[in-house]
Order: structure tokens, then sequence, then C-alpha cells
């Protein structure tokens, strides 16, 4: 590390960003089930604050392992990194004044936890997509819940593998019996005064 010299010192300040953006910086951090409709209420979240004037970034949980993540696997302590390096990016987004919404399992509360105390806890807002396993298996949107039910998939959360619900999230979104719009509706009316300079 002795080599290392940072220079956020010598860059345009976050706040200066956020003013310049006409809005305050947060992460918004989903977790729940796969197939809980934790991509889809983020997607269209981000559509919907687009169009009210607010600048996000969505970081998905299939999209990061895609790319900067395509070296980890599904152990636990990949699963560790995977989130570690996420909160790592989400920091460097809210340096930018940007919004980041972020959907991930990040099945473990030990793992959520590393993830706010990277971001800082007064940036971090936890969002529990509340639904049902037998919901999500249901809808099973990626036929991974068949794989993982035939043993295709090995450790795969909520059926061999444990999910950890949150005990305290900020917001808990219940999507069984209502709609992606009320959802996404559900946390706009939350985060705007969190998100707004006003």
């Amino acid at each position: 590390m002795e080599n290392i010299h940072p220079i956020f010192d010598q860059l345009i300040s976050r706040s200066d960003k956020e003013e310049f953006l006409n809005q305050r910086a947060k992460v918004l951090w989903f977790t729940g089930l796969s197939g809980s409709g934790k991509s889809t209420i983020a997607s269209a979240l981000e559509k919907l604050l687009f169009s009210k004037g607010y600048l996000s970034q969505v970081l998905d949980g299939d999209n990061t392992r895609s790319g900067i993540n395509s070296n980890l696997g599904f152990d636990l302590n990949d699963r560790t990194e995977n989130i570690r390096r996420i909160a790592e990016i989400s920091k460097l987004f809210l340096d930018t004044g940007l919004i980041c919404i972020n959907s991930f399992v990040s099945p473990t509360i030990e793992i959520r936890k590393l993830a706010k105390e990277i971001i800082g806890k007064e940036n971090f807002i936890e969002i529990y997509v509340n639904t049902p396993l037998e919901v999500c298996e249901k809808r099973d949107v990626k036929g991974l819940y068949k794989k993982a039910r035939s043993g295709e998939i090995k450790s795969f959360t909520g059926i061999d593998s444990p999910f950890e619900a949150p005990i305290n999230p900020s917001l808990e979104i219940l999507t069984d019996g209502q709609s992606v719009e009320e959802s996404v509706e559900q946390v706009l009316e939350y985060i705007l005064p969190h998100i707004s300079l006003g």
C-alpha cells in the first residue's frame, strides 16, 4: 500500500456534483430471493426517476457477474467478495453524485452489513423485497429453482442455502398481491425525501 497515492482530495467534491445534478446521492440496496422482483422493480424505478429528472445507475447481480465479477463463483467466500466489489463500485457512484440502485440477493445479514460498512450507513437504504419462496419458485423466470430442485445447481439460496431476511430494513415491499407499479411507487414515496435537495 505504500506505493498507492489516492487523489480523491484533488477531485470535484461529491456535494458539488450533487448540486450540479440537483439530487442527493444514495445507494438503494434491494435484497430478496431470486425471482422476488428485485431487478424488475429496480429497472422500473430507474425509468421513473429519470422521468422526474433524477440520474441513477442500476447495478444488477447478473450484469455484474457477466463482467467485473465473472471470475467469481457462488460459495460463501465468492458471494462475499462479489458484494464487497459491488459496495466499492457503489461508493464511486456516490462520489459522482448518482443514485445507485443495487439489486442483489445478498443472502446473509453479515454480507449486507459488510456492504453497509463500506458504503456508509448514512448512504445506505436497505429495501427488502419480501416475496414468499413458493411465489418466487412459481415465477421461476430464469428456470433456476427447477435446476436447484433437480440438483443441477448447488448452494442455491432458498433451496439448499439459507436466506437471512433483514431484521430492520429501511423499507419492506410485500410484492405478493401488489403490482410492479405499486411497488415502485412505494419505493419512490420512501426515497424522495432522501434524494431530494429541495
